[in-house]
């Protein structure tokens, strides 16, 4: 078959493939993955969570959100440092201030999924916690100057 020509018959239905999926990644996915990037960097991991936690009743909610967190706190600003090109001064109040939240966050998260369940007042304790960090973060300059 190869001296009867499928060799180009090979490379010419490679290209054909490789352009038609250039195409479809540029029209389709592309505009999909720029719709999904507006609604939240978090989007597809809640939605993951919601499919795992009530459709397939599984156990990856916990661990995707704080792996995800990490993820976007770690590697995307080091993604974006190594992409600046030049030295990025660095202030300590803001990496302190969001470290130590999550940090909390998290302990606190531990504490309350420890025994395997959610009840209503550990719920509504988490929506306070996140309540008081916009809270810190609203009065941020008041905060940093005390800080300082």
């Amino acid at each position: 078959q190869r001296q009867a020509g499928a060799v180009v018959l090979h490379i010419v239905g490679s290209l054909y493939l490789f352009a038609a999926l250039a195409v479809v990644c540029d029209k389709y996915f592309v505009p999909a993955v720029e719709k999904i990037c507006q609604a939240a960097t978090s989007a597809p991991e809640l939605f993951v969570n919601v499919i795992g936690t009530f459709i397939t009743e599984g156990d990856i909610g916990i661990g995707t959100i704080v792996g995800s967190a990490v993820f976007n706190i770690l590697a995307v600003a080091a993604c974006c440092g190594i992409g600046a090109g030049m030295v990025v001064p660095l202030d300590w109040w803001p990496l302190t201030r969001d470290c130590l939240a999550y940090g909390i966050t998290v302990a606190i998260l531990i504490c309350i999924i420890h025994d395997e369940r959610v009840e209503w007042y550990e719920a509504l304790t988490l929506v306070l916690l996140y309540i008081v960090y916009i809270a810190v973060m609203y009065f941020d300059k008041s905060f940093q100057k005390c800080a300082r």
